[in-house]
């Protein structure tokens, strides 16, 4: 069957269903704002971008980072995170320009393991330098001699990265999980 497809060439006029007889068309669901190629999505890879960038800085300007296993996770952590959101991110421009839907099964496939991998892994990341924070903090009365605040700091962006890739894994999940 030589027709194009709706993933590869954008679709301008709407086949309807009027006059179908009693096996009327399948259409596809309309691509739901957040889902890779869309503007909503192109924010979400923006902000798990930003976020990640700013826990990646934050943390890795302390000096005291590299002695606590935790704080080195959330480094290499957060910057897979942006890592993948900044490629994902260009791939979303690249769609939005070319007008071109990013509802390929494997497109999916591949976006839903890489946003699960990636919120996964920036999740325990922040969890656990959020624990060897309330321990310097609270526990070790060490914030003196330490930088409290950048940890801190770096743990929150980390869990607002978070924040922002979970709707991309769960839409992209949804999506893969309908077909």
């Amino acid at each position: 069957m030589n027709v194009s497809h709706g993933s590869v060439h954008p679709v301008e006029d709407v086949p309807t269903t009027e006059g179908a007889g009693p096996n009327p068309l399948r259409l596809r669901m309309k691509d739901l704002p957040g889902m890779p190629g869309t503007p909503g999505g192109l924010v979400l890879r923006l902000a798990q971008f930003f976020f990640s960038a700013a826990a990646l800085v934050v943390m890795a300007t302390t000096s005291d980072f590299p002695s606590v296993t935790a704080f080195c996770y959330l480094v290499a952590a957060t910057g897979l995170q942006c890592l993948w959101s900044f490629s994902l991110g260009i791939v979303d421009v690249y769609a939005l320009l070319v007008r071109r839907s990013l509802q390929n099964h494997g497109v999916v496939c591949l976006f839903t393991l890489g946003d699960g991998v990636t919120s996964t892994l920036t999740f325990a990341a922040a969890c656990a330098s959020a624990g060897i924070t309330v321990l310097i903090d609270n526990d070790l009365d060490g914030c003196a001699r330490n930088h409290c605040a950048q940890f801190e700091t770096a743990t929150a962006m980390a869990f607002i990265s978070w924040f922002a890739a979970l709707p991309s894994f769960l839409l992209n999940f949804w999506s893969l999980a309908s077909r």
